[in-house]
């Protein structure tokens, strides 16, 4: 995929960016596995829990096969679809028992092409097997954290994550952000980059398009008055005041950790942090 400019017909077209979408080969999905959404983006029992979301364009949601737990039976990939509710895009495929399935689609996979979950499929796009099974070095993607609850690492677009070494019952993987973690060797990946890889290169161009994903306006602390923010106040223009950058509830931002699960430090052999 690549990146197509627009010309400059108005002022929120002029820098806007897109990403052509020649590769996609459907409309609209398969009806037996969508249903709609509520749209209640940052709230929990009406109330904001998440500020800055709400709204965004309707759409329904695509119920896409993280598990790939369809083991030893052949795929033909039917079509590459857009998928709203994420960065990537997802292919449907037809298994030879009739059961009809999304997954993400990664890069190079093509219309006609086989794919199968096994323990010993083919090193090639699409495939999904045990980390023990696949090689040093090979680009997978939609990784299991624990065996048999679904792919959770490595999800959005252009992702991948290549296999560092293998220490016993272990897999040492250098994941996109730079951390190197271990991972049990029992859990399942998929081979490949995943797909619409220039999506991080698009630029939105407007307020407007923006707020048709859900995101709203973002307000400076330093703008507010002192009673909403720590960093308001102050004749004219003022900065956020010591000790430290605060939340609007007091709390420390800057360099506070805030990682509850430390038992789990023992599996990440080097921090993303760390240079």
């Amino acid at each position: 995929m690549t990146v197509r400019k627009n010309k400059p017909t108005s002022p929120g077209r002029r820098f806007r960016t897109d990403v052509t979408y020649k590769e996609l080969t459907e409309a609209k999905p398969l009806k037996k596995l969508t249903y709609g959404i509520k749209r209640g983006s940052g709230r929990a029992k009406g109330t904001i829990s998440v500020r800055r979301k709400g709204g965004g364009a309707k759409r329904k949601y695509r119920i896409v096969d993280f598990k790939r737990d369809k083991r030893d039976i052949e795929a033909t990939v039917a079509s590459l679809e857009y998928d709203p509710n994420r960065s990537a895009n997802i292919a449907l495929l037809n298994y030879k028992d009739g059961e009809k399935r999304y997954i993400l689609s990664p890069v190079n996979l093509k219309v006609g092409d086989k794919v199968i979950a096994s323990q010993r499929s083919e090193i090639s796009a699409g495939n999904s097997l045990p980390l023990r099974n696949i090689p040093v070095g090979v680009a997978i993607h939609n990784v299991e954290l624990h065996p048999g609850r679904g792919g959770q690492l490595v999800r959005s677009a252009g992702g991948q994550t290549v296999i560092a070494s293998k220490e016993g019952k272990y897999v040492q993987l250098k994941m996109p952000s730079g951390e190197h973690r271990l991972i049990l060797s029992d859990c399942w990946a998929t081979i490949g980059q995943i797909s619409n890889v220039a999506w991080k290169n698009i630029k939105l161009g407007k307020a407007g398009r923006s707020r048709l994903m859900g995101r709203r306006p973002k307000v400076r602390g330093v703008a507010m008055h002192p009673g909403a923010h720590p960093h308001g106040g102050g004749e004219g223009r003022s900065g956020i005041g010591m000790p430290s950058p605060k939340s609007p509830w007091g709390k420390k931002t800057l360099g506070k950790k805030t990682r509850r699960r430390k038992h789990t430090d023992k599996y990440i052999v080097k921090d993303r942090r760390k240079k």
